[in-house]
């Protein structure tokens, strides 16, 4: 009882000082010495990034075919100094507030910043891709990176670690980092329901399990690469996005795009349980689908105002380079959708309570 209760105290600690280190100043540096006493509490030696464009923090950016890129006013208004990186949001992402939770860094930088420094490698960095997903045909169809891809410059990563600090701390980094995994969505809305390919060859249940199988290989592929700490991100309910209700004429959400999302996470979930089992690595599910249905249910509990739009030009259909120059809304921090597709920093940072939550209590 005594373990119990210490637990759920430091927990508690933990998130109070999350709060108050960033609500303070969504832009500011988080006071570091208070918080990477709790990562090494935690045994936590860097945050690790892969997915799509919920995590991707400039990897597009010099991709040379592909319209889906961030790295352009409005996109990054808040960030920082005002420095469109190619976050698609107007400031911080959900890794960006974990890593600052734990007390490393205010931010994750992107593997392909060509201004990356030695210290972002020792502190993780991000892989993901802004439309890319499970199925690597997803991310053929925007000319992004591939999970496959992402876990090639993984082991370059590797590489350059061990260079810098040596094989053993390198191998040392690995074991105590978290790696997180956010994708999936784009598997549903840029390629099953909107390319012919996939929808002719299975059904919507059938594809779900390809998901999962596809999944489940990569996550084999991370394990051999030295993957010890994997959480995984659910889906998110992509039928209330702004662009979904534009396409379907409604002001509701779309009640069986949803039902997709929350039939895939009980796959998800029940995979992701199975492969710790399996292989014997320690793995977190962050279920956000609750967190933002409820939000999108209750706005005003939680400070926000409009919840059918983006905040930035129509707010309606508009994402990637075709919200560039666009105008925005006043005040960003009561808007929870940035553009028709992606979150504001202010809803980015919610889900982040929720993943931080999710990470300490399975981890610890």
């Amino acid at each position: 009882m005594k373990h119990v209760t210490w637990m759920t105290l430091s927990l508690v600690i933990l998130m109070f000082l999350f709060h108050a280190a960033i609500m303070c100043d969504a832009r500011a540096m988080v006071s570091s010495q208070k918080l990477r006493s709790l990562a090494a509490r935690y045994n936590v030696t860097s945050i690790i990034v892969f997915g799509d464009s919920s995590v991707d923090p400039g990897n597009n950016n010099g991709l040379p075919n592909t319209w889906h890129k961030g790295n352009f006013l409005p996109y990054g208004d808040d960030f920082l100094r005002s420095v469109p990186t190619g976050r698609f949001t107007n400031g911080r992402l959900v890794t960006d507030f974990i890593a600052a939770a734990l007390g490393y860094t205010n931010e994750i930088k992107a593997y392909l910043d060509p201004h990356l420094k030695e210290e972002d490698l020792v502190h993780g960095v991000s892989f993901a891709s802004g439309g890319s997903g499970y199925d690597d045909m997803t991310a053929n169809i925007t000319n992004v990176i591939s999970l496959n891809k992402q876990l090639e410059y993984f082991r370059e990563y590797k590489i350059r670690m061990e260079r810098l600090v040596g094989k053993e701390r390198a191998h040392k980094t690995m074991d105590n980092a978290v790696f997180i995994l956010s994708m999936g969505t784009n598997d549903f809305l840029q390629n099953y329901y909107f390319e012919p390919t996939r929808s002719h060859m299975f059904t919507i249940n059938q594809y779900q399990r390809y998901l999962i199988t596809c999944m489940e290989t990569y996550v084999k592929k991370m394990h051999s690469l030295g993957v010890r700490r994997l959480a995984v991100v659910g889906m998110e309910p992509f039928g209330c996005m702004p662009l979904i209700r534009t396409i379907k004429n409604s002001v509701k959400c779309d009640g069986e795009m949803n039902q997709v999302a929350l039939s895939f996470n009980l796959l998800l979930k029940e995979k992701v349980t199975s492969l710790e089992a399996s292989l014997g690595m320690r793995t977190a599910f962050i279920d956000i689908y609750g967190v933002i249905q409820n939000i999108l249910l209750y706005p005003s509990r939680y400070g926000f105002v409009e919840t059918k739009k983006g905040c930035c030009g129509s707010g309606l259909t508009e994402f990637g380079t075709n919200l560039k120059g666009s105008s925005m809304c006043a005040d960003h921090s009561k808007f929870i959708y940035w553009d028709a597709v992606h979150f504001t920093e202010s809803m980015y940072y919610i889900i982040a309570e929720k993943a931080v939550n999710s990470i300490i209590a399975t981890f610890n």
